[in-house]
Order: structure tokens, then C-alpha cells, then sequence
């Protein structure tokens, strides 16, 4: 009798490397890209994390149903290597499914120091992480750990929405996290940049901001040019909130925004600030309560897969293993 054909690659892989061909789309566990689920972060670049969290929202909750949607989502979009990138980020980077980040939501002064210390442990390992969200607050506690092992970062934000509302007394709001990040050190506003902004905020701190009307008018060219001059060589944490993009493209989200960026402007900026140098990654707010016919997975999926091979990519990451 010949060995049957299907193999479930999140169990069976005996390498965090290479491409999985041959499984069906349909089946199998909700591995990211079909990456083996592991806790052994040895000799492991990219850990894939997800976090449940949607209790920082404002409008409609639902996110901490999104690391298990992309996931499920990414499935049919492992079988080849991310078009048009002329190199699998799988052949060079470790990738390991990390599993998701299960903090008790019942105590919430827990929260963000028991995110910090998860990822704090992924980083001294030598991991960097892809974060699937989960609300956008997550992205603060991540950033603390980030900023422990590498200073103060450039943010690369793609969103509708500042999110740097300022706040007397520190709450879970995704609407006031960069306001911290920023007066904590834990981000250099200066040196960071936002992208797809379309709602009202008067004090926007020190961001260089390109709104949704900025990117319009001036295309995915001339915005990735302006990132890259931003950021420069500085370290770059990127994130990126779905509702970034148009609800045409991506209705599964928690406050979506009319005018928005599309798909494709949203993967050529992307594509192209390649060179950047990128140490960590999420994505973020995909609620699939809303979705329709799960574009907004498919889309956050997409998008993380392509932050990989950004990751992969950096040219200080290459000078450093070599």
C-alpha cells in the first residue's frame, strides 16, 4: 500500500523551513501557513503568535476570534511562495506556529504585563514575532518587550484611525496606545510614520502622517519612498490594523472606515519598503463576525505572509547571520 498522500505539516514537519505542497486547503489544523506548531523556540527566527484580546475595543468586539480566522484563512494561500516575490521566505527563515498568548481577561491589570513577559520570552530566545490580533492594543504590551532588547523603534502603522489619543488615566483602549508608546520611549515619533489615517485627531503628537487622501493622491510608489526616508536605518515595528483598508476590501473589522486604502495599495506599499529594517510584525483587528464571504481573513493573511518576506528581506538581518 503506498504512503497516503496528505500529511498534516503543523504535527508531522520535522524542519520549521520550506514550503508544504500537496495539502488540501480544507484541512488540517489552523497552523499559520501550515508552519508546525512548537514551543521550542531553538534556532527559531519568527515565532507566529496570536492574541485574543478585544476587550480594548470601542466599537464592535469580535477580534479575539482573528489569530484563528487568518490562520484558517492562510491555508489556502501556503501552497507557493508569495507572488511576486522571486524567493520563499520559507527557505531562509525558521518559522514556527507559537500557538496564541492566553492571558486570564478576567483580571485585567494582568494583561499587559503577562503579554510583555510572553513576548519578552520570545525575543531573548532570538525569535522575532508575527502577532495576529486580537484588538489593537495589543500591539503596547508587545512594543514594551521590543523596546526592552532593542531601544526605541520606528513604527510603520498602517490604519484608519491615530490611535494616539491622549488619556489622563492609562485604560485597555486601542485608541490611546501610541499615545503612551510614544511618551514612554517605547516608539520615536519622529522616526515613525503612519499610513491610511482618515478620522479626526487634532493632536496627533510628533508622527509623520500620510492619510488616506495623501496615499490617493500620491500612490503606493511615492508612499513607500516616504517611509523608507522616515524610518531610514532605524529598527521597525510594523503594524497594521485591517481597517486600513476600505470596508469594500475588508468589512470584518471592529470600526471600519469609509475611504480607505485598497488591497492592492495597501500589498504594493508594502512590497514595496522592502529594505527596511524590520524586527517585528502584526496584524491586527480582523473581526469575522462581520466578514463577508471572508475577504477580511483572506486579506490579514495575505498581509502577514508579506511581512515575512520583509522580515526575511532585511538587509541587517542578512549581514547579521552571515
Amino acid at each position: 500500500m503506498s504512503e497516503a498522500r496528505g500529511w498534516d505539516n503543523a504535527f508531522t514537519a520535522k524542519s520549521p523551513f520550506g514550503t508544504v505542497k500537496g495539502s488540501p486547503s480544507y484541512a488540517g489544523a489552523l497552523s499559520f501557513m501550515r508552519r508546525k506548531y512548537s514551543r521550542d523556540l531553538s534556532g527559531v527566527d519568527v515565532a507566529v503568535a496570536g492574541i485574543p484580546l478585544d476587550t480594548a475595543t470601542t466599537n464592535r468586539p469580535g477580534a479575539r476570534f482573528g489569530p484563528r480566522t487568518i490562520r484558517a484563512a492562510s491555508a489556502g494561500i501556503s501552497w507557493e511562495r508569495p507572488w511576486p516575490w522571486d524567493f520563499d521566505p520559507f527557505d531562509s527563515l525558521a518559522v514556527v506556529d507559537y500557538g496564541d498568548c492566553e492571558f486570564d481577561p478576567g483580571t485585567p491589570d494582568t494583561i499587559v504585563p503577562f503579554i510583555e513577559d510572553y513576548f519578552d520570552r520570545i525575543l531573548e530566545a532570538g525569535a522575532a514575532s508575527l502577532v495576529l490580533g486580537g484588538d489593537h492594543f495589543v500591539t503596547y504590551p508587545v512594543l514594551k518587550a521590543y523596546a526592552k532588547h532593542h531601544g526605541p523603534l520606528s513604527l510603520v502603522h498602517f490604519d484608519a484611525h491615530s490611535d494616539t489619543w491622549g488619556e489622563d488615566q492609562q485604560r485597555l483602549d486601542h485608541g490611546t496606545m501610541f499615545y503612551h508608546a510614544a511618551r514612554e520611549g517605547l516608539v520615536d515619533d519622529s522616526r515613525s510614520v503612519q499610513i491610511g489615517l482618515r478620522t479626526t485627531n487634532d493632536e496627533p503628537l510628533g508622527f509623520n502622517i500620510l492619510d488616506a487622501r495623501w496615499v490617493h493622491s500620491r500612490g503606493p510608489e511615492a508612499v513607500a519612498a516616504e517611509v523608507k526616508r522616515i524610518v531610514g536605518d532605524n529598527k521597525v515595528y510594523l503594524t497594521f490594523d485591517i481597517d486600513c483598508l476600505d470596508p469594500c476590501y475588508a468589512p470584518g473589522t471592529g470600526t471600519p472606515v469609509c475611504g480607505g486604502l485598497s488591497t492592492h495599495q495597501a500589498l504594493e506599499i508594502v512590497r514595496g519598503i522592502s529594505g527596511i529594517n524590520l524586527v517585528g510584525m502584526d496584524l491586527v483587528e480582523v473581526a469575522p463576525a462581520y466578514d463577508v464571504g471572508e475577504i477580511t481573513a483572506l486579506a490579514g493573511a495575505t498581509l502577514a505572509a508579506e511581512f515575512l518576506c520583509l522580515f526575511a528581506a532585511n538587509p541587517n538581518r542578512q549581514k547579521a547571520k552571515t
